[in-house]
């Protein structure tokens, strides 16, 4: 089929439908990009904070860099986030709820109604791959320091961007307690790399069979070992650690102990690079006097860095920490 002029005298063009249809589709696909250039808006370099936030985030990572404790943008995020869904902590008041009775309370109920087991008889035991002591599924442990169990995490923090820790580094604390610092370690270390020595059976009851299970952490098979007299052969002759640290221990301990347990760590810490981290008071060093102190120190390759303090990113709360490293191979 063709179209053609209607005078048969004069020469008319032939224009078949299939190009005419061809014609038309080119010219609208032409007029859409045409529009959708000019509707758009000119492009800017500028981002928003998330973006910029995120992108950041990936460009250190990407750059060998990890983050631990949380950004400048993440606590403007969460203070944006209450503001918005017009949150007040004032408006809450303890109330009923799931486990409205104290610790004591809800062992006694788990004492009393066979703990938290459906089975009866001698099925009672059959069926737990790692039976908890009542006193521990209630978390009474969690009830046994002077702060909230949450300045774990501060210390974590602090502990591990001040050495610049990595997941390949090996850290060793000084009782360890019921892992309150030491559960982020082991989160954040590669298996066997956190190690720990506690005197207290309870505590390490609690970490072992409650803490580590409850954090699925047992993948991760940290070395904790039960002593008091500042014997680490049992962490292996060849460990060099990058961090040891000792939150509030030495304050219970006579000097003499510090100083010895001082004078065995110093083979195991990583020659300048390696720190000693030390909280709340160092009286087993000051008692000496300054002078006396730093020779004491020096004699067993020992020096003293500084005395930093930390904040709670939770809780009005800080920590003052002492830093020291040893000076020579």
């Amino acid at each position: 089929m063709a179209l053609s002029s209607s005078s048969s005298s004069q020469k008319g063009i032939v224009v078949t439908v299939p190009v005419l249809v061809l014609s038309a589709t080119a010219a609208a696909i032409f007029f859409l990009f045409l529009f959708s250039s000019i509707s758009s808006p000119p492009s800017c370099s500028c981002r928003t904070t998330g973006e910029s936030t995120v992108e950041s985030t990936v460009s250190a990572v990407e750059s060998g860099g990890r983050r631990i404790s949380a950004t400048r943008e993440d606590v403007e995020w969460v203070k944006s986030q209450i503001h918005e869904n017009g949150l007040h902590m004032q408006d809450n008041v303890l109330r009923k709820g799931i486990n409205p009775r104290t610790r004591a309370q809800q062992l006694q109920d788990l004492i009393g109604f066979k703990g938290i087991s459906h089975y009866e008889g001698e099925e009672a035991n059959n069926h737990t791959a790692l039976p908890c002591p009542g006193e521990l599924l209630v978390e009474q442990h969690h009830s046994n320091y002077g702060e909230p169990w949450a300045g774990g995490r501060d210390v974590f923090e602090f502990l591990a961007e001040s050495t610049h820790l990595s997941p390949d580094s090996r850290v060793l604390e000084i009782g360890c307690g019921t892992l309150r610092v030491g559960l982020h370690f082991i989160r954040y270390l590669d298996p066997q790399h956190f190690h720990c020595l506690e005197r207290d059976e309870l505590s390490l009851m609690a970490a072992f069979r409650y803490e580590l299970p409850s954090q699925g952490l047992l993948h991760k098979r940290p070395l904790i070992v039960r002593g008091e007299d500042m014997d680490f052969s049992r962490f292996g002759s060849g460990v060099m650690y990058d961090l040891i640290y000792a939150s509030a221990v030495f304050l219970h301990m006579p000097d003499k102990l510090v100083w010895f347990g001082l004078e065995r760590l110093v083979g195991r810490l990583k020659p300048l690079e390696g720190r000693i981290f030390v909280s709340h008071n160092i009286k087993f060093c000051s008692r000496l006097g300054g002078e006396e102190c730093t020779k004491r120190l020096k004699s067993i390759g020992l020096e003293f860095v500084e005395k930093r303090t930390h904040d709670s990113l939770l809780f009005n709360h800080y920590e003052i920490w002492f830093e020291f490293r040893r000076t020579k191979a």
